[in-house]
């Protein structure tokens, strides 16, 4: 999809608004504190993002396109179970650096065609991740996708709640529980 070009001065305020919002926690964006942030009105903000959801997605674009990339590189691993667990430990870290990330995966709709499209190919080839991973032996049959994705996400969470980095502790734990059972 080919999009009409904007103006240098809609350009210069789309820039600012989503300077605004990545100083803010993406969980909790407000465009009427973004546009205030931004130095510009609501209603611009508006005309560039008509939701919070549409703007957090803008926001992860390229958190989402680095995501691809690591579900690419895990699909052409030669060895499904290390290729797994790289994968599995680079999607934490990526979720952790991108706090709007999870809400754009696990969104039922999506607001860019663009995002929809590029979220799609990228569950697509991380399922396929898995199930290679399943056929070798390396994780339990019994998970889904959608399962494993919630776990990542309650790991991204747990290891926000607690003051010190216990990011390879928690994903080492829950590897060992992805892992099928003697």
């Amino acid at each position: 999809m080919t999009s009409t070009p904007l103006r240098a001065d809609a350009a210069r305020s789309r820039e600012r608004i989503l300077a605004a919002a990545r100083r803010a926690d993406p969980k909790d964006l407000r465009l009427n504190e973004v546009a205030r942030e931004a130095g510009v009105g609501v209603g611009t903000v508006y005309r560039h993002f008509a939701t919070a959801h549409a703007l957090v997605e803008e926001l992860t674009r390229d958190a989402l396109e680095r995501l691809n990339g690591i579900a690419r590189e895990a699909a052409a691993g030669p060895d499904p179970g290390p290729a797994f667990e790289t994968a599995l430990r680079s999607v934490v870290d990526l979720h952790l650096e991108s706090g709007g990330l999870q809400a754009v995966l696990l969104a039922a709709q999506d607001v860019s065609p663009e995002i929809a499209e590029l979220k799609a190919a990228t569950l697509a080839v991380l399922h396929e991740v898995l199930r290679n991973a399943q056929r070798a032996g390396a994780v339990r049959a019994d998970l889904t996708a959608d399962q494993v994705e919630r776990l990542v996400c309650g790991i991204e969470y747990a290891v926000r709640l607690t003051p010190q980095d216990n990011r390879a502790l928690f994903v080492d734990v829950l590897l060992a529980g992805l892992r099928p059972t003697p």
